[in-house]
């Protein structure tokens, strides 16, 4: 069995895969591309040792800030946890949507393509640059730099093809307004656990580490010590791109998975619901 939790920033991903994961006795596998690096703990809302309840976790802190880390990367290390371990029930959670399509579906890349993408507009450039990683951090208008990054890692065709079989698509959801208010209340707890001294340390450690200059949370800290804003203008720039961010969360899992949404205003409701979902599931 595996149970694929998504939905947007902020709506309680984490918890609920803990708490199946103790009912089901299931290990996690990471999907979220920011918690891949280690020391980029605050910004992205990692969970702790404690949080993780003794369950094994995958594809957490596995790389440097100053290392590139691909989608296709993802796609070999997470498949090479699930295949080689045939009789271990899985969790795969979080809120990254392209790791998740290459994971469970027959997403083939090719690298280094040379598509010059001329009959696309700006616009459509930077939205596929968006679908392929939504922290990406180029302007709409530099066309050379996005169809670059476009080129690095092209994705083939037949990405319909499941290829694991009764995979649960479990999705959390809420009120729109009510998911802002939590983002808005999410990014306020970072700075009070000291996100603006992480950054700093990170930035000075890693001066041209490309996470960070892509991924919300990280970017508009590193444009405040440049003194390029102020730091009240990250706080809220950090939360506008989150807002954003979720925005297309949605859009993906609506598009592109065949998810069963949750309700998760009331967790424990939502918890019982979930729960009696995947039994009445299994037991067909």
């Amino acid at each position: 069995m595996i149970i694929c939790i998504v939905g947007p920033s902020g709506i309680g991903k984490t918890r609920l895969s803990i708490d199946l994961a103790k009912k089901y006795k299931v290990e996690i596998i990471n999907a979220d591309a920011t918690q891949i690096y280690k020391e980029l703990d605050i910004g992205s809302a990692k969970i702790t040792k404690q949080e993780m309840e003794n369950i094994k976790h995958y594809l957490i802190d596995i790389k440097s800030p100053d290392e590139e880390y691909s989608v296709s990367d993802y796609q070999k290390d997470a498949r090479a946890i699930i295949d080689s371990n045939p009789k271990q029930n899985f969790i795969v959670c979080g809120g990254t949507g392209l790791y998740i399509n290459a994971l469970f579906y027959d997403y083939n890349f090719l690298t280094k393509g040379n598509n010059t993408y001329d009959n696309l507009t700006n616009e459509e450039l930077y939205e596929k640059a968006l679908a392929k990683d939504a922290h990406m951090n180029i302007h709409q208008n530099n066309r050379i730099r996005l169809i670059n990054f476009l080129n690095n890692e092209n994705i083939s065709n037949n990405k319909n093809v499941p290829l694991y079989k009764d995979v649960i698509y479990i999705g959390l959801t809420m009120n729109r307004q009510d998911i802002y208010e939590r983002v808005n209340k999410r990014v306020d707890i970072m700075f009070e656990k000291g996100l603006v001294g992480e950054v700093t340390t990170l930035y000075h450690k890693y001066p041209k580490s490309m996470i960070l200059k892509r991924a919300i949370g990280y970017k508009e800290i590193i444009s405040y010590l440049n003194k390029e804003i102020s730091l009240d203008e990250a706080k809220e720039l950090i939360k506008k791109n989150t807002r954003h961010y979720v925005k297309r969360q949605y859009t993906w899992f609506n598009n592109q998975l065949p998810v069963t949404w949750f309700d998760a205003t009331n967790y424990d409701v939502a918890l019982s619901g979930i729960i009696d979902f995947i039994s009445s599931l299994n037991s067909k």
